[in-house]
């Protein structure tokens, strides 16, 4: 059943991420967390290896269809994630399990709550 779960938790963050232009991992890794028990570190480095193809390939085709990618953005973009993801997983990893998962909780509120009152 939690390969079920996890399989629909894939669906649900495409389907958001397409939507939205969001990354997937605000759906993934909580999903992750709370469906398949996994520790908030192996959630992340599991979300990260799952999105790579999906969301980098296929996601921004159908926005390169439209022509709605700025070219020059994403690669600037991109040099500052190739550079971010090394270091912050980097931290991650010395972070506690239960620190990094409030962090991440405290991440996601907050957004949400600037989303709201914008």
């Amino acid at each position: 059943m939690t390969w079920f779960l996890v399989s629909l938790l894939g669906l649900l963050a495409g389907v958001i991420s397409g939507l939205f232009g969001v990354g997937g991992a605000v759906v993934i890794i909580p999903g992750l967390v709370v469906i398949a028990k996994l520790p908030q570190h192996t959630a992340h480095g599991t979300s990260l290896a799952a999105l790579l193809l999906p969301v980098g390939l296929l996601g921004v085709m159908q926005y390169a269809k439209r022509q709605q990618v700025n070219w020059g953005y994403a690669a600037v973009v991109a040099v500052g994630l190739l550079i971010g993801a090394y270091f912050g997983a980097r931290l991650a990893g010395s972070i506690p399990d239960l620190t990094l998962r409030r962090m991440f909780g405290g991440f996601l509120l907050l957004i949400s709550v600037k989303l709201l009152l914008s």
